[in-house]
């Protein structure tokens, strides 16, 4: 025999010499949390309808945030110091659930969404509930802080909103699709808003108004005052 028949029966006896590779097979496990079931598959879920917990995958979901928000205006504010000019951003933002629940809120920051920011956080802390009959108000009411005025009046299911600049922006968040509103007085948005806000805040339904009469005493409700003068002058003759 040659020198390559000897390489050559030297490598296929080396060939069969060698080990068969191991291959993984995953052992049997009826664990309730396990991950995998007895064929060795990854299960979707788990037994009790959750899904298996990863350590390498962790995924933190933050919770959806109710309010909507809306941002009515921003202002350049100018602050004039000995080194020159310093501007700011002030902002003025309503925010509400369409449930019934509305707030503002102002900020003041270096930065606009610095400022937005301010404003929500601020807005969340002044929620107020309105009352709501449907889709509209139950009644009409007149609104006033400051000089702002501002009319609210009931409409018809099918109207819309009809109202103009912030106004529309706090009605539509509180919740209320159909409405009249007019402003009667100053048009600074800021003015406006608070008086839309205390025109809804004073808005009161049957129900309410039934609860308020429930609570209250009854020898005050029933009783006048002519009523009230006479029973103290029998009790002072006994």
């Amino acid at each position: 025999m040659s020198t390559e028949d000897n390489k050559i029966v030297e490598v296929n006896s080396a060939e069969s010499t060698k080990p068969a590779e191991k291959t993984f097979a995953p052992r049997p496990n009826n664990r309730p949390g396990s991950k995998f079931s007895n064929n060795g598959e990854k299960k979707p879920f788990n037994k009790d309808g959750r899904k298996p917990f990863d350590k390498n995958n962790r995924r933190f979901e933050k919770e959806k945030d109710p309010y909507e928000e809306k941002v009515v205006k921003i202002n350049r504010v100018t602050k004039v110091t000995k080194g020159g000019r310093r501007f700011r951003f002030a902002a003025v933002v309503v925010i509400g659930d369409r449930k019934g629940r509305v707030g503002l809120g102002t900020g003041k920051a270096n930065e606009v969404p610095d400022a937005i920011k301010k404003a929500v956080k601020e807005a969340k802390k002044s929620l107020i509930r309105v009352s709501l009959s449907g889709t509209t108000v139950p009644h009409e009411t007149i609104g006033n802080y400051g000089a702002g005025k501002v009319l609210i009046k009931p409409a018809k299911k099918g109207t819309g909103v009809i109202a103009g600049g912030p106004a529309r922006a706090v009605i539509e968040l509180a919740g209320v699709h159909d409405v009249y509103a007019k402003s009667l007085g100053s048009n600074t948005p800021i003015n406006m808003i608070r008086a839309t806000i205390e025109g809804l805040k004073s808005m009161q339904t049957p129900e309410s108004i039934a609860r308020l009469r429930s609570n209250s005493k009854p020898d005050q409700r029933h009783t006048s005052p002519v009523e009230v003068s006479q029973n103290v002058d029998s009790q002072v003759v006994v």
